[in-house]
Parts: structure tokens; sequence; C-alpha cells
């Protein structure tokens, strides 16, 4: 199964979503991307374990974002200093798993001397654990800057390249991906390369939603088959903005769900992929919102609203709609919403439509 479209990394389950299983697939399929990247080990010990409970929380992840239709692939930070018991791991949680493909971090640890053998000797060992399964290699965007580094004896065993072009400290994604794709080229053997954008924050530097879009763009036309940011823990949480740009970014061959004609189902659809300017067609022109704590009118106003909402009281919620009843050209609907702000239990309105579309909105709900 080859890889392609954009990707998100998982470094820590429990900060994703709080580590719910049904909540990360469906914020994963709502953001179109194509494939979910898991921790699954660290040197030669599994990862992603809750340390109270010693319960393994990646079965529960894989399984519901697979059923989304996505792929589940598993990555590794790798030393070097116990290969084969690295392999060994590697091997055995990726056919616990039943995953998609395998990624091995190597980085500074790989840049000492005589680690070419110690590569070629893990590389060896894992790809005879998992013949059919695709590999890929992550590690330094540039081989000029790292000459150290066993690229080659990596790659020989790989299906795949997935560098860190992370363009930390500056603002240039395009000139360190570009880079960073003609240095790969001159390497052989060269494989397909899915490179993985910065999107967190390191020592008072963050990437804007700009250099995000940038580095998407880049990667698209240098005709690349895919795209992968890093990582769903520092983004969704701390860089909504950031995390926004990826949602609204579509690769080309996307196989995400088009946007829905129902009136009620765009107000969700535009809730959950924090669209706001679909709430200008979905509201009449003088359309009334009213809430218990003001009523607005204009859906320019209402989309402003909205934007409030979704950015400072139910930050990246998602909202799922619990019952509906109709009559005439009324709707009530009852609704729940989690966000890592606060969560909606009983959230309870009323729409009235005219020609297609909102007229007026009472609605009513708490945030805890």
């Amino acid at each position: 199964m080859s890889l392609k479209g954009k990707g998100i990394w998982i470094w820590k389950i429990p900060q994703c979503e709080g580590g719910n299983a049904s909540t990360i697939a469906t914020v994963a399929a709502n953001a179109g991307f194509s494939h979910v990247l898991i921790k699954i080990a660290d040197a030669a010990i599994a990862y992603n374990i809750d340390k109270t409970t010693g319960k393994d929380l990646i079965p529960a992840v894989v399984d519901a974002v697979r059923a989304k239709g996505l792929q589940v692939w598993g990555w590794h930070y790798v030393y070097g200093y116990n290969p084969s018991g690295e392999a060994s791991i590697a091997v055995s949680q990726v056919k616990k798993y039943g995953l998609d493909g395998y990624v091995v971090d190597a980085e500074i640890e790989y840049q000492q001397a005589g680690r070419e053998a110690v590569a070629r000797s893990f590389m060896s060992a894992v790809r005879s654990g998992l013949p059919s399964t695709p590999i890929a290699l992550s590690t330094y965007r540039w081989p000029s800057y790292h000459k150290t580094f066993p690229y080659v004896a990596f790659l020989e065993k790989c299906d795949y390249n997935m560098p860190q072009v992370y363009w930390m400290q500056a603002h240039n994604p395009a000139y360190d991906l570009t880079k960073s794709y003609n240095e790969f080229k001159a390497i052989s053997p060269t494989r397909p390369m899915i490179p993985t954008g910065a999107a967190f924050s390191e020592s008072g530097w963050t990437p804007t939603p700009d250099d995000l879009r940038v580095f998407s763009d880049t990667a698209k036309s240098l005709g690349l088959p895919g795209c992968n940011y890093y990582s769903w823990d520092d983004c969704r949480t701390i860089l909504p903005n950031q995390w926004n740009t990826i949602v609204n970014y579509n690769w080309p061959g996307d196989t995400t769900i088009p946007a829905p004609t129902d009136i009620l189902d765009k107000y969700f659809y535009a809730l959950n992929n924090r669209l706001y300017d679909m709430f200008l067609d979905i509201y009449a022109d003088n359309a009334v919102h009213v809430t218990s704590e003001r009523t607005i009118q204009g859906k320019v106003n209402i989309r402003t609203s909205f934007g409030a909402l979704l950015t400072n009281v139910l930050n990246d919620g998602v909202f799922k709609l619990t019952s509906l009843s109709s009559a005439d050209n009324t709707r009530h609907f009852t609704w729940t919403a989690s966000s890592w702000r606060g969560k909606v239990t009983d959230g309870s309105d009323t729409i009235g439509i005219q020609d297609g579309k909102i007229v007026y909105h009472y609605s009513h709900f708490t945030v805890s």
C-alpha cells in the first residue's frame, strides 16, 4: 500500500485529545489526514504505555483511526547502543498492532564514529523481520550538514525518506525543503520523499501559519507524494492557528469527505473544521442568534461570535449532534462538544430556516 497525502505525528497519546481514541480518530479524519504516525518504542522499550496502570494505549487508537480509513504507522527513536534489542522491539510492535508502516527515527547518536555498521546491522534485522512492511527513515534535513550520519546504510533497506525539515529560528521553509530535496536526490539509493514540517514551538521560536502553507505548497510543487507535520501534541493544543492551517490544507488526491449540502450538516461541518466563513453561507443576511448572554443580528456578526467561541471558549472542539426533530421549517436539536478548554453536555438549539438559510437560531448550553 503506497503512502501519500498529509500525515501527523503523535508523540504521547495522552497529550492528544486526552488520549480518547475515538476523538483522535474523528479529528484526524475531519482534518483530512491520510495517515497518522504514533510513537511505538524508544530504544528497546515499548512506548505509550500508561505508567500508572500499565495499559497499552496504542491498540485502541490504531483500531479507531483505521476504522476511519486512515493508515497507521509506528515510529521508533533508536540510539544504536543495542541494535538487536531495538530491532526486536520494532518488529514485535509493528506485528502486534498490524501497522501499515514503520519509521526509524535516528539522530545524533548515529553521528558517532563507526555507526555505519551498527545501522546496517539494525536495518538488516528489521527488514528480515518485516519483509513486506514499508519502512521510512526520519532524520536530519541536510546531508551536507551531517556528513558522518550513515544515510545510505539506513536508506538501503527503506521504502521512503521522511527528513525532518525543521526551519527553526527562521521562516524559510521553501528554501529548507528544496535544499533537502536536492541533497537527497544526490544520494543513492534515492527514496520517495515525504518530508516532515515543523509544527511545534522551541526555544522561543514558532512556525507561522504562512510557514506551514509554504512548506506544504513547496512539497506539492516538488511533486512529492505527501508531507507530514510534527506534532499533534504541540500543534493541536498550543498552536491552534497553525493547526487550522494544516487542517484546511488540501493535498492533491485527498479522500476527505466533501462539504455537506444539508443546512444542519453544514453547521456542524463548519464547527468541527473551524471554517468560519462557511457561517456566512449558512445564515441569512439579517439572521438573529439568541443565547443566554446576548442577541446577535447579521450573519457577519454571527460569524464573528462563532470565531470567538471556537478560539476562546471551546478551542478546537469536537461537536456532535445527539438528537434531531423537525416541524415545517423549524428544527430542534441537541448536541455535545469536547475541547481541551471545556466541554458541553447539554447543548439544545432551535433554528428556523427560510430559502435554505438560517433566519433565527436560539442556542442554550453550558461549558464545564
